[in-house]
């Protein structure tokens, strides 16, 4: 489930080439305080450490001058990997970055990690929209990816808390989610989840029980009625455009929009999202 953005922090700040590298003090340098990554793999560190006494730091760190020496705006990694094989200086490039590029920086190159999950992943898509008050058409230019993958990656947040656990730890796969969101009968998903864990069922076994649990009616329930293509296709777009689920009602005198939100910093991204 490992996978990385197919843009890398070289391709998304290209300008980083142009400066020239200093070698500055590792006692000068600080972690950067936007940095969502708390916790860092020892193995993965020791590896780097390995590899850094052996080859030297290839890539230099990106940092920019503070008070108190020097902010790491990417490259944390490298960092306490060179810190722990002993090195008293590293190679890095200054940059004049405010907050805002410093946390737009940190949260691109938490997307780079190989050991990213699907539900990390959507989580990262979900900080970058609503700490940078991006939409997912401007996340989709800076990272290289369409905006209907960053739209269904971030549609998994929406399954209940004890599916994402089973996706975010390797249990169900991001198949096994996606097809999960087609139930129409949202009751049944917990015997369906379990089953597909205690009998490895595959994503197009389930697609197809799906298939068949959607066709029944629901007992001692009214059949709704058919609702408008014209509808349902605006529901789809809507849906793309904001990343949460949106109904659409109307009735012969009028409609209205119901758009879910989970706190309150994304109701306050979508008041931004229609001034």
């Amino acid at each position: 489930m490992a996978k990385r953005l197919g843009k890398g922090l070289n391709a998304l700040f290209p300008d980083v080439d142009e400066q020239s590298i200093e070698q500055i003090s590792i006692d000068e340098c600080r972690t950067n305080p936007y940095q969502p990554r708390k916790t860092f793999d020892a193995d993965a560190i020791e590896e780097l450490k390995t590899s850094i006494l052996e080859y030297g730091i290839i890539q230099p760190l990106i940092v920019r001058k503070s008070i108190k020496g020097y902010e790491i705006v990417a490259g944390e990694r490298r960092f306490r990997a060179a810190k722990e094989a002993g090195l008293e200086h590293v190679p890095a490039i200054v940059k004049d970055y405010d907050d805002r590029k410093m946390m737009e920086i940190a949260l691109l190159e938490n997307l780079q990690r190989e050991d990213l999950t699907v539900i990390e992943e959507a989580v990262a898509y979900k900080n970058l929209i609503n700490e940078l008050h991006l939409t997912q058409e401007e996340l989709s230019a800076k990272i290289g990816k369409s905006r209907s993958h960053i739209a269904n990656t971030m549609r998994l947040l929406s399954l209940p808390e004890d599916v994402i656990l089973f996706i975010s730890n390797g249990e169900l796969s991001m198949g096994h989610g996606r097809a999960l969101l087609g139930l129409q009968d949202k009751e049944q998903l917990p015997l369906l989840v379990d089953k597909i864990r205690k009998n490895d069922l595959n994503v197009r076994q389930i697609e197809q029980m799906i298939t068949e649990l959607n066709k029944k009616k629901p007992k001692q329930k009214r059949e709704k009625p058919k609702k408008d293509i014209y509808l349902q296709q605006y529901e789809t777009k809507l849906r793309d455009i904001l990343g949460t689920n949106v109904k659409i009602q109307k009735n012969k005198d009028k409609g209205k929009i119901e758009i879910e939100f989970y706190n309150n910093e994304e109701l306050e991204r979508f008041v931004r999202m229609f001034q």
